[in-house]
């Protein structure tokens, strides 16, 4: 059946698509036949089988897409950032609305799919998908939540990261081909300890330390004294071997466990840079008052975290599903009062989200230049869901449908005394040489 074909499966596809959407198609269409329907300049969703429109009856919206999508029974030709883009706009124009289907439409939409040869039983969820068990945020349920992101391999993560194996929102300061990812992600690491105040001596708790790209930084640009703590069995021990090949092993103490279990101190400074989205909504208060209880009268804590609307603070169906199982981002607004309430004083905020664009921007591009070593690496399945994590991360923050922060705060002494001076010290952009 040519694409031209006048009774293709994209024909009879295309009314149900708009019934569901409320609106024309704003992407072409193609099935597996070959049929095609849709605007001819748009990008365009290729239905390579049955089996995609079987998943898409099962479960539809945004998870059904990214299962069809992961496994390659959907897939997208040309510019997928910009079929993303166009469903979006679509989005915010109005003219798309969540699926409404009534008793007559989804008995059309089956009697449709029948004849197509789609009906059948539910597909399982692609193994990239996480499977969680138990409490949510218990302590076994946020290892496993933790370990399914986290724990994929650093291999796979040396490659997608640039040297200081930053995992999270650059601060970029220059342009042109001499300034990249990783330019971006040592100005970051330099404004978090300027920002901290860090000095030789000053202990440092590094909360959700990653693959130590903070901790390694301050103890060997600042002379800092760290303890860094990480849930993540891998990031653990890759921190560990750098802390032996740099010789930080009188700085750098670390730890592989929860945060709640962390023993008191009286540390100079704490930093959390994108560990509090893991946290969870119900948990966060305590989360601050750890962070409160961790820093020494006068210290001073920052918090680098992504935000979201009130609407849908979490992380949508995809990426909790195959990203981040769990993840709970609230308005920014909501996470400074938080923080108050444990009895720290907010001293100043710092919005990052443009940066956020370029720093993902530069991930995906490392993953497409890459492409067949990351295949080889994870496989096909799981370069896809990071292909689609990536793309729509970047859109997001475009967007301002998601949003960073880095939060600058201090727990004051018992008289009120915050020890910070009272004009803001200057935070140079760049190390001095």
């Amino acid at each position: 059946m040519t694409a031209n074909a006048r009774h293709g499966a994209a024909q009879r596809l295309a009314p149900h698509i708009e019934a569901a959407i409320g609106g024309p198609l704003p992407l072409r269409v193609r099935a597996w036949d070959g049929s095609e329907a849709g605007p001819g300049h748009a990008p365009t969703v290729v239905l390579r089988s049955r089996r995609a429109l079987r998943r898409l009856l099962w479960q539809p919206g945004e998870l059904g897409l990214a299962q069809a999508y992961v496994t390659g029974e959907l897939d997208f030709e040309g510019d997928l950032p910009e079929g993303l883009r166009i469903l979006w706009r679509t989005v915010r124009e109005g003219r798309l609305h969540a699926p409404r289907l009534g008793a007559r439409d989804r008995g059309r939409a089956a009697a449709t799919a029948l004849r197509l040869g789609a009906v059948g039983p539910r597909p399982a969820p692609p193994a990239s998908q996480a499977r969680l068990r138990g409490r949510l945020h218990s302590r076994t349920r946020d290892q496993a939540a933790i370990s399914h992101h986290y724990d994929l391999s650093n291999a796979f993560y040396a490659m997608l990261l640039d040297e200081t194996m930053a995992y999270s929102c650059g601060f970029w300061t220059g342009e042109g081909p001499d300034y990249g990812p990783r330019d971006a992600q040592r100005d970051k690491l330099e404004l978090i300890c300027r920002k901290l105040a860090l000095g030789p001596g000053a202990q440092l708790l590094d909360i959700g330390c990653g693959w130590g790209s903070l901790t390694l930084y301050a103890a060997e640009h600042h002379k800092v004294r760290v303890t860094a703590v990480t849930l993540a069995a891998e990031q653990a021990a890759y921190v560990r071997e750098q802390v032996d090949a740099r010789g930080l092993g009188d700085l750098v103490e670390v730890q592989c466990r929860d945060y709640r279990d962390i023993a008191d101190g009286q540390f100079d400074a704490v930093a959390t840079v994108e560990m509090g989205e893991h946290v969870g909504d119900a948990e966060y208060p305590a989360f601050a008052s750890t962070l409160h209880r961790m820093v020494r009268p006068r210290g001073r804590v920052l918090v680098q975290q992504m935000s979201r609307g009130s609407v849908a603070p979490g992380g949508g169906a995809f990426i909790e599903a195959y990203i981040a199982p769990d993840m709970h981002m609230r308005p920014l607004g909501e996470t400074v009062t938080l923080l108050e309430g444990s009895g720290l004083e907010v001293r100043s905020v710092q919005s990052l989200r443009e940066h956020y664009v370029r720093t993902v921007a530069a991930w995906h591009r490392t993953l497409e230049d890459r492409w067949g070593d990351f295949v080889a690496l994870v496989g096909e399945e799981t370069a896809r869901v990071w292909r689609l994590y990536l793309v729509g991360g970047s859109l997001a923050f475009e967007e301002r449908r998601m949003g960073v922060d880095q939060i600058l705060a201090v727990r004051p002494d018992n008289d009120g005394s915050s020890g910070m001076p009272p004009v803001p010290e200057a935070w140079p952009l760049r190390e001095t040489p």
